[in-house]
């Protein structure tokens, strides 16, 4: 049975599909118990919460649900060159998106005492909170982090966006590991090169680490439907993440403008862009990537680029000003049909079915 491995067994799940997390408030306790309740793995995206949020969060989640979830974190909470800004280079990014603030009528932000929360305080808490799975980007948690998921039996699952992140991720034994194709929305989680010499696209990617790891590996980046999932399957997945698709769903807390736009089939252009956290991330291609694309100099490193843009991103989403919103979207978004969790789960569960019985049938039957 295509839906029973390793994978689903390891952790408990009746269907080998994991709701793809989203950070910067777009998870919502809806959508991730909606997808657990229904046998797959719903994820939030965690990574901009204080530690006191992700207690409250997992109790939140373990009110709504026994099923298993994640809980996504960021193990790198900042580059390496925002430690370095001063409050003199903070005033000149912040000048490059001055008319930006001006033309949506909000304040200019000032300098804080912390950009971002930090990583090492976020898994104490997480720890404490004993989610079922502990999913992260960005990196690897140290030895000691992944001896307390062991002992706590929390499952670790991170992402590799190359063949040598995969294998870096199976030699410090986290339990599963998910292959990120270029193809995927929001953000690009490399952490051994730069994500511009990081990207490789998810059928390249994903038969390469499935040849040289030992956990199982689940397919993530431009998956929408049955047919990525029997494709996924048939290069090695033990199951697949999709993100764009239960963004588009109404229980997610995309815009109602956002959930619009990738339900709407336009033929869109999706483009990789520093503009808006400072990290490379895929959304639908609007004014400021490519204005802020012009010069990288103007874009400030993660976070201290977050710290900018979320001063504004609720003022331009009011106005309907979507040329300074981050649209996130997979390349594949105009193939999304589905408005609520349960029917896209439902549709994916079929057409995987589908698609599998054509090969079991045999030629010409």
């Amino acid at each position: 049975m295509w839906h029973k491995n390793e994978f689903t067994e390891k952790i408990g799940l009746q269907w080998p599909i994991i709701q793809g997390p989203f950070g910067g408030g777009l998870s919502s306790v809806a959508l991730t118990t909606t997808v657990s309740n229904l046998g797959g793995l719903g994820s939030f995206g965690a990574h901009y919460m204080t530690p006191e949020q992700i207690e409250v969060l997992c109790n939140d989640l373990k009110a709504k649900t026994n099923k298993p979830f994640a809980i996504n974190l960021w193990v790198s909470d900042h580059d390496p060159a925002a430690e370095k800004v001063t409050p003199k280079e903070f005033e000149e990014f912040k000048s490059y998106l001055k008319p930006i603030y001006e033309k949506l009528g909000v304040p200019l932000p000032t300098f804080p005492e912390q950009f971002g929360e930090k990583f090492e305080q976020q898994v104490e808490a997480l720890l404490k909170a004993r989610p079922s799975v502990f999913s992260f980007v960005f990196g690897i948690p140290s030895q000691e982090v992944l001896r307390e998921c062991r002992k706590n039996k929390i499952l670790t699952l991170g992402t590799a966006v190359t063949v040598e992140e995969a294998m870096a991720l199976d030699e410090a034994e986290v339990d599963v590991i998910v292959a990120s194709g270029f193809e995927a929305g929001g953000h690009r989680g490399a952490f051994l090169k730069s994500a511009e010499d990081s990207l490789m696209g998810t059928m390249s990617l994903l038969p390469q680490v499935v040849d040289r790891v030992h956990r199982p590996v689940i397919a993530g980046g431009g998956v929408t439907d049955g047919r990525g999932i029997a494709a996924s399957l048939a290069l090695g997945a033990s199951g697949v993440q999709i993100g764009t698709a239960f963004l588009a769903c109404e229980e997610s807390n995309a815009t109602d403008n956002h959930k619009n736009l990738l339900r709407s089939k336009k033929l869109l252009p999706t483009k990789l862009t520093r503009a808006f956290s400072g990290r490379l991330a895929r959304g639908i291609e609007n004014k400021m990537m490519n204005e802020m694309g012009k010069d990288s100099a103007k874009i400030a490193p993660y976070p201290v680029q977050t710290w900018l843009t979320r001063n504004f991103k609720d003022a331009a989403a009011s106005q309907n000003a979507w040329d300074y919103v981050a649209l996130w979207a997979s390349q594949s978004f105009p193939q999304i049909k589905h408005q609520k969790a349960a029917e896209l789960m439902q549709s994916l569960i079929q057409e995987t079915e589908v698609v599998l019985s054509k090969f079991y049938s045999g030629p010409g039957k």
